[in-house]
């Protein structure tokens, strides 16, 4: 046996949060989770541009009540920024002259929902492409198996978070402190292998590419798929999402 298999950890994916209370890793994991179009990329970006902090809530409601309170809010429903918002759900909404050394409160669609849902895991790692070596490194360090959450769309399986899913697990398992025997894994780890070579091209495919595009709000797609264009590491813990890079 190999006298390093205690240090081997494993990584299962999870498609939609709707499949969170199914997942077979149910002791000493870190969850990270990712919403590519447009929710955890947008965080990345935020914290790239230097806010202190970000509060996510999970309703308009809610969302309402911090702008009320005197907040900063980026809010917006099926992609469109609302009314009361100060700052959509882009990154390029954040720059460091609006956002450096602030809180902001934070609801979209699925993102922030799915972290609603995924909060009882306790710490929870924000991903993105942006992000995705930093993250790999992170994760090494917390020592514990990974569960990779998936926001997708209204709890239905999409294809651009399962893509990073794929290429984080391909990152994790680079390292050799990682295995896994989930099919979840091995299948957004095919499609991962499958789309690298042309990635916006194979992002074609993706429904809510197509949605972004009609709102005509698509200008994010070729960031949203740039790889390591940051070193943050976005976690959030006890309510609020800080930098842990």
């Amino acid at each position: 046996m190999d006298s390093n298999a205690e240090n081997i950890h494993s990584i299962e994916v999870c498609f939609t949060p709707k499949l969170l209370s199914e997942i077979l890793t149910k002791d000493h994991y870190v969850l990270a989770l990712v919403d590519i179009l447009r929710a955890t990329t947008s965080i990345c970006a935020a914290f790239d541009k230097g806010v202190k902090r970000i509060l996510p809530v999970a309703t308009l409601e809610e969302a309402k009540a911090m702008k009320e309170a005197g907040y900063l809010v980026a809010s917006e429903l099926d992609g469109q920024k609302l009314d009361f918002a100060d700052f959509g759900n882009s990154a390029f909404n954040f720059t460091r002259e609006a956002i450096g050394g602030k809180t902001l409160a934070y609801c979209t669609t699925n993102g922030t929902r799915a972290l609603e849902t995924a909060k009882s895991a306790g710490k929870v790692a924000i991903g993105a492409f942006i992000n995705l070596s930093a993250l790999t490194k992170w994760l090494v360090r917390q020592d514990r198996n990974v569960v990779i959450l998936c926001s997708g769309w209204k709890n239905k399986f999409c294809l651009e978070d399962t893509l990073f899913a794929g290429a984080l697990t391909d990152h994790l398992l680079k390292t050799r402190q990682f295995t896994t025997v989930c099919d979840s894994a091995a299948a957004a780890l095919d499609l991962w292998r499958l789309a690298r070579p042309d990635i916006l091209g194979y992002i074609e495919k993706s429904a809510h590419r197509h949605r972004l595009k009609n709102l005509d709000l698509d200008d994010i797609i070729p960031y949203s798929f740039t790889i390591d264009s940051t070193s943050v590491v976005p976690v959030y813990e006890s309510g609020e999402i800080t930098n842990d890079q």
